[in-house]
């Protein structure tokens, strides 16, 4: 394996030749370590994690190294920040999900009233929210519950952010319009 070239190792990656991902991993694995480490901030716990959804990701992924755009050291620092990115932004979302519970304070039990209060107002919301446009319920699921910024939106949507914003301005007023009146 340590005669071939990287490109050709991870051709045999894409294959599921295991001592191939082995060998990509001991040339790389310092660097790849220590980009990590300076991106989680020097937490030994969080780039350990990160590494291993790195070479998950290169075990895993079906596209594949092209030698013609590019080095294979660059394209491994692409896919390292892209895993890192993403795994800093599910943190946050769960760190920002999980913001109100205190661990220290004795847990409530909840009213089964409450249940069931919780479970006529989900159905309302789900109810007015089936009224509006495609569009507007896809941004109201990137931006409510799967926690992304308005800017990653208009990235993902390829629309400018103004655009971005003007939709949820419209989306939130309509959905409160069927909120209020029921059954518009």
């Amino acid at each position: 394996m340590k005669e071939k070239l990287d490109k050709e190792l991870m051709a045999l990656v894409m294959k599921k030749h295991r001592p191939a991902l082995e060998e990509l991993y001991d040339r790389h694995i310092k660097l790849i370590y220590g980009f990590i480490f300076k991106f989680t901030n020097g937490n030994p716990d969080k780039t350990k994690e990160i590494v291993q959804l790195v070479f998950l990701k290169l075990w895993t992924t079906k596209s594949s190294y092209n030698s013609e755009k590019g080095h294979f050291v660059s394209w491994l620092l692409t896919v390292t920040r892209n895993v890192c990115v993403d795994y800093v932004r599910k943190d946050s979302v769960h760190i920002r999900n999980n913001k109100h519970m205190d661990m220290s304070r004795p847990i409530d039990l909840e009213d089964p009233n409450d249940d069931i209060e919780n479970g006529l107002l989900h159905s309302e919301i789900a109810n007015a929210k089936s009224k509006l446009s495609k569009p507007q319920k896809r941004l109201i699921d990137l931006l409510y519950w799967k926690g992304y910024s308005l800017t990653e939106i208009a990235k993902i949507e390829n629309e400018p952010i103004g655009t971005i914003k003007s939709r949820l301005h419209q989306s939130l007023k309509l959905l409160k319009k069927y909120l209020e009146v029921g059954g518009l």
